[in-house]
């Protein structure tokens, strides 16, 4: 089959497409045929080295498609059953891919292979981020970073839907109509505004009880300067670099501030966990809660074109690679 791998770290261009063999689903294992698979900031850092993995080896964490072949003890499903997975391990980036029968979850019939791929990873994220990490409460006003990205898109629907003002930052004019219609109350331009005076402005110099930032270090120094007394900083990712060392007796010179650096894997350690998070996506998503927007389509075989596009931080909701 056909098989995206890196025999080392470095830039888009270590991606390369092989024809590999695929063993036989070991014992608790399933052979899942993909029809759709997902592209996360996840996968650059791993590509790239801040997160490592075994290399060489393969990459990409998120697919949906089709159980195609058991392995023993596997009683959960069942030849032909539409399953999805996000959490791991790398491989995801192929035509097929074995996975542990506990680290999939069946898809119902109101989400499409495509939104499973493009919405698992990152819609589970929004949820854990919404509902468990810093559980929002209506009425409360919250800072998004990335407004118009694939996470944001999701969390800015979902957080609005539970009664949240949403204030979102985008970096260029084009996103701003874009995290608008998808939730957000107030949307700033952050290559263009003093972004944070602009928020002490719209929360009458009160800031915001959380922040979520997965932009990283551009970002770092003003998220902080938006919370609010006790106010939590949520950093889940770096995509304009990792964050600066800091001295921890910052967090109490600026209000006595939390700060968490949450992993979705950490959320949904358990059979349990994972399928509960999953549930409360598909409900949303059945509902029309949350739109699932698919903005970037890729061949498998375009792979390291996808990566590119996410360097580029022209792209806007999710990316998907068809195999």
């Amino acid at each position: 089959m056909k098989a995206i791998r890196i025999s080392k770290t470095g830039g888009p261009e270590v991606l390369e497409l092989k024809d590999i063999e695929l063993p036989p689903p070991a014992r608790g294992q399933v052979r899942v045929k993909h029809t759709a698979i997902g592209v996360n900031f996840i996968d650059t850092y791993q590509r790239s080295g801040l997160y490592p993995i075994p290399v060489p080896g393969g990459l990409g964490l998120e697919a949906a498609g089709t159980v195609e072949a058991l392995g023993d003890g596997v009683t959960s499903l069942k030849i032909g059953d539409r399953v999805g997975y996000c959490s791991g391990p790398p491989g995801a980036y192929a035509e097929a891919n074995n996975v542990p029968a506990d680290r999939l979850v069946k898809l119902p019939d109101g989400v499409s292979d495509e939104d499973a791929a493009a919405a698992m990873l990152k819609g589970m994220t929004a949820q854990y981020l919404l509902k468990r990490t810093y559980a929002v409460k209506p009425g409360q006003t919250i800072l998004w970073h990335a407004a118009a990205g694939g996470v944001g898109l999701i969390a800015c629907q979902w957080a609005k839907h539970l009664g949240v003002t949403v204030i979102g930052t985008v970096g260029s004019e084009e996103k701003i109509a874009l995290a608008k219609s998808h939730g957000c109350d107030h949307v700033i331009n952050t290559s263009t505004e003093n972004w944070v005076a602009r928020l002490r402005t719209l929360t009458k110099d009160e800031g915001v009880p959380v922040v979520y930032d997965s932009v990283g270090k551009d970002t770092w120094n003003g998220s902080l300067d938006c919370l609010a007394i006790r106010g939590m900083m949520v950093s889940f990712g770096n995509a304009s670099g990792p964050v600066p060392a800091f001295d921890p007796i910052m967090l109490g010179g600026k209000g006595s501030l939390y700060l968490t650096r949450p992993s979705l894997m950490h959320y949904t350690r358990t059979t349990q966990e994972l399928q509960e998070t999953a549930d409360d996506l598909f409900d949303v998503i059945a509902k029309g809660v949350v739109k699932i927007e698919i903005r970037q389509r890729f061949a498998l075989a375009d792979a390291r074109a996808a990566h590119e596009a996410l360097h580029s931080r022209n792209t806007t909701g999710a990316t998907i690679l068809l195999p």
